[in-house]
């Protein structure tokens, strides 16, 4: 496809970046914490730490993993943790000396655990203490030879990480009890790794850097084998795209989104590292009242997220009242951005809520919207630099411009392939390089991509194709809804047909009511047929909503 979003670049932006300015993502950390030595690196829960810091102690249990545990170069390393300061310590110093992280979700369960353990070959685990009890149920059977366990507070500094470890344990009653043999404590590997200084590895562009995890919703996790040249390759693209009006060292950025997120991970962990921002740490970012209390402390500059969590923060009458004259940019990714959600962003915060595209095996990022955009324009924006895309049919010839197909990309970020699976590696990979993503978008004439929907989520009614993200989008247009989710659901007459999940904003909503909206706003095939209100929707644990739980609920009904 000819590449014509080239010609929409905002001024500045190049063709293509430099994937050669740094040799590893160790090179990337170790020149960033020199030229920011000076500058804070990370704040969480109050606790400030600088580059300079955090470049020693990464480098202790980086030494710590190879003279202690004798770690060669590419053995895996899972770290199972939310947002804190320990996070960047143990993957900064895992991958300074060449191992290959394995980011794992806290919040899975022994059964899901054991799988990523299992299938990665991990051989050392990091976890936070509330969670130790489910490695202990996943670790029969796997690789892992030495688990690390650390306290929420343990990098909180004296008296505040006894007082707050304190309290997690028991007065909260936040860690169920575990027994680990051959445990060692997070900061005693620390003062081991104190001992020793850290070995030269040569590590490069075709090694790996992570196994990132994905496919959990739709089937068996797979490992997307991601080398440290993808990772360079997309924070070098996100950064050409971003760094109009962003200043060096000046930047604050607010990370709610999981780091061991490939959103988070590549955008708030390394693309403004590179730049020596400040990155705040948000461990639970479901407590929004919390969470708005840590925004009001000081004049960030960036926040990421997803729609569900700006829908969030928007609902949240203290959030409304913060000072947003310091805040650049923000950027949605993760799941479709809502036009409500988009508009009212605009409205409270006076900036305008960028959307982008990526997914886990193009480490992340595909596409972002021009930062300049004025006004919401329902797009996953242009392409960015070095990356190329196709829209196919199902024989994967590409479609007439302004036609839907599959969104395909080829480009420098895109993974190596699915680690141990060459066969689902083949049914995503053409022989010419470009990744079939299993969105459904289309191209307009000025090269703005948009979204019509994941195959896979696609409603059948009466033979014409109905995109839940579009039902979606019109439900939340009504004043009374918070969040919705659309399924398909079978139907006599027409196959399928629309089920439309709501969590009400209006307590007297009814499904009448909405459905008189969707019919004002939808053809008919498109109208909900029926409406099923809820306390709450299924989400991941990053705040996407899970509509494949919602499909399973129904198909069990059925039955």
């Amino acid at each position: 496809m000819e590449k014509i979003w080239l010609k929409s670049y905002p001024e500045g932006v190049p063709a293509e970046i430099d994937v050669n300015e740094f040799s590893s993502l160790g090179d990337l950390f170790e020149k960033s914490c020199r030229k920011f030595a000076a500058n804070t690196a990370y704040i969480n829960m109050d606790k400030a730490i600088g580059y300079a810091e955090l470049d020693r102690l990464s480098a202790q249990f980086g030494a710590w993993l190879q003279s202690e545990l004798g770690l060669a170069k590419g053995t895996r390393v899972a770290i199972m943790m939310p947002n804190l300061l320990q996070y960047p310590i143990c993957v900064f110093g895992a991958l300074r000396m060449g191992c290959v992280v394995v980011n794992t979700n806290p919040l899975y369960t022994p059964r899901e655990l054991h799988h990523q353990l299992e299938d990665s070959g991990a051989e050392v685990i990091v976890v936070v203490e509330n969670f130790a009890r489910v490695v202990q149920e996943a670790l029969p059977g796997t690789a892992v030879r030495q688990v690390v366990v650390t306290g929420l507070g343990d990098m909180l500094g004296f008296p505040k990480s006894m007082i707050v470890n304190f309290v997690v344990k028991y007065v909260k009653k936040m860690v169920p009890s575990w027994n680990i043999a051959n445990t060692i404590r997070f900061p005693d590997a620390l003062a081991r790794g104190a001992r020793h200084a850290l070995k030269p590895v040569e590590v490069g562009h075709d090694d790996l850097a992570f196994l990132q995890y994905t496919g959990g919703t739709t089937g068996v996790a797979k490992g997307a084998m991601l080398t440290h040249g993808n990772i360079i390759a997309n924070l070098q693209q996100a950064h050409a795209w971003i760094r109009a009006g962003l200043v060096e060292g000046k930047e604050i950025i607010v990370t709610a989104l999981p780091l061991y997120h490939i959103f988070a991970l590549t955008a708030n962990c390394l693309t403004f590292f590179k730049i020596g921002a400040t990155n705040v740490l948000i461990t639970n970012p479901r407590d929004i009242p919390g969470f708005v209390k840590e925004l009001a402390k000081r004049p960030f500059t960036v926040l990421t997220g997803v729609n569900t969590l700006f829908n969030a923060l928007l609902n949240n009458a203290d959030f409304t009242r913060l000072n947003f004259a310091s805040l650049k940019l923000n950027l949605g990714g993760g799941m479709a951005v809502q036009q409500a959600v988009a508009q009212r962003w605009k409205e409270v915060t006076g900036r305008p809520l960028i959307e982008a595209f990526g997914l886990t095996e193009t480490s992340p990022a595909v596409s972002i919207n021009p930062l300049d955009l004025g006004e919401y324009n329902g797009s996953i924006g242009l392409p960015i630099p070095s990356t190329e895309v196709a829209i196919r049919d199902e024989e994967g010839k590409d479609v007439t411009l302004g036609q839907p197909g599959e969104l395909c990309v080829r480009g420098p970020q895109v993974m190596k392939g699915y680690y141990h699976r060459p066969e689902e590696t083949a049914k995503v990979m053409f022989d010419d390089g470009f990744l079939r993503t299993g969105d459904i978008a289309a191209m307009d004439e000025k090269g703005y991509l948009r979204i019509v929907d994941r195959k896979k989520d696609m409603i059948l009614v009466s033979g014409f194709n109905v995109y839940p993200n579009e039902i979606e989008a019109v439900a939340a247009l009504h004043p009374g809804v918070l969040e919705a989710a659309a399924v398909g659901v079978p139907d006599a007459r027409s196959g399928e047909a629309v089920k439309l999940f709501v969590v009400k904003k209006d307590p007297g909503l009814t499904a009448e009511a909405l459905i008189a909206h969707c019919r004002e706003n939808l053809t008919g095939y498109k109208v909900p047929k029926l409406v099923e209100f809820r306390s709450e929707l299924p989400k991941t644990n990053v705040g996407k909503i899970l509509r494949r739980a919602l499909r399973e609920e129904e198909a069990a009904k059925a039955r």
